[in-house]
């Protein structure tokens, strides 16, 4: 896809679709979400897909390959912030409309992946985009768990909400960086640290690497490596990166208990990303307070990721050490199920020299 290889990711914030609400499918809705920016930008792109990326819960709602149903794009517009509390919409000074093939109005197929006409748009690292949409449809995509400040439109005034379509990309012009995305659960997403924090592991990373090196967050709540393994728009998105971290397995473990299936699975992750020209790196699953059962196959299936399936992938990285709260206990968390600002920033830390091994040399 085009606008994947001309493109980079300009925010740490993870905003692919992992649900879908309901509407009268006649109500014209107002929402606006606020990305955090990890480099300044003069001119973006964006990438939206009409497509649930991830299994979210138990998967009898929402499930990875979902089709949502037709909705519209009415209107979509972005001005750029200052800065941007998790509870305040702060209003742009100006905003920019953004175009669908020169037109304002976008009708949404089922199953779209589409894009935006490139739009001026200037900010500095570390102030905000607002994208503002006004929509409407029966079955739309969202990010129930979104970390972004997000808000709709009401009688009472603009109240927070994640029932909104996200962009998968908020893409700027690609000038040579080198393009790492970190696929996986809430744990990669970010899940665990505060709403708007940007203190998770893509944000630290992205921090710690600099502007030669453009991070994209492909991480999502409930996410499963069987999902990604359908080889949908999900892993299609992380195909088209140099070099890939994958971490995934809390969910698949579980939600279905099947060990034999995870490492299938992952292995299948890894020779797709290969076999695309990717360089993987591998994470063990990450600790998640396994009960008895579930204990033993979550260790079984890190053996086979540090053993078979390091041989296969450019680099393997064991976060089990940093983000477990003992050698006596491997399997419990350190910095809660959902590792806290203290361990992302642990294991970005440790994570970081594993990966600075896939960049290119200078």
């Amino acid at each position: 896809m085009e606008f994947l290889e001309r493109y980079i990711s300009c925010t740490a914030a993870a905003s692919g679709s992992q649900n879908w609400f309901e509407t009268d499918g006649a109500e014209r809705i107002t929402c606006r979400a606020y990305f955090r920016l990890s480099r300044g930008v003069r001119s973006c792109a964006l990438l939206y897909s009409n497509l649930i990326d991830s299994t979210y819960a138990d998967g009898s709602r929402s499930h990875a390959n979902f089709v949502p149903g037709e909705w519209t794009i009415l209107s979509l517009r972005a001005g750029a912030v200052k800065k941007c509390g998790i509870e305040d919409c702060r209003e742009p000074d100006a905003f920019t409309q953004v175009l669908f093939d020169g037109q304002s109005v976008r009708r949404v197929r089922p199953g779209a992946i589409f894009e935006s006409d490139p739009f001026a748009f200037s900010a500095g690292r570390g102030e905000y985009m607002c994208l503002e949409m006004v929509f409407s449809g029966r079955r739309v995509p969202c990010h129930t768990e979104s970390l972004l400040p997000a808000f709709r439109l009401t009688k009472d005034g603009w109240q927070r909400s994640t029932e909104m379509p996200f962009p998968c990309m908020i893409g700027t012009e690609r000038e040579g960086e080198t393009r790492v995305g970190l696929i996986g659960d809430s744990i990669t997403q970010g899940i665990g640290t505060e709403a708007n924090s940007y203190t998770h592991v893509a944000a630290l990373l992205q921090d710690a690497l600099g502007p030669k090196t453009a991070v994209w967050n492909l991480g999502l709540g409930y996410g499963r490596a069987h999902d990604a393994a359908l080889d949908g728009s999900w892993l299609f998105r992380a195909r088209h990166n140099d070099i890939v971290s994958v971490c995934f397995g809390v969910n698949d473990l579980l939600q279905t208990g099947n060990a034999e299936q995870l490492k299938k699975d992952l292995t299948y992750i890894v020779r797709a990303l290969k076999q695309s020209g990717v360089k993987t790196l591998i994470q063990t699953v990450p600790p998640f307070d396994y009960a008895p059962g579930l204990r033993e196959k979550w260790m079984d299936v890190n053996a086979y990721i540090r053993g078979e399936l390091a041989l296969e992938a450019d680099a393997v990285f064991d976060n089990v050490p940093v983000l477990s709260r003992s050698e006596d206990e491997p399997h419990m968390s350190r910095y809660g199920a959902h590792p806290n600002k203290e361990g992302n920033a642990a294991w970005a830390e440790t994570l970081l020299p594993v990966l600075k091994t896939l960049l290119p040399k200078d």
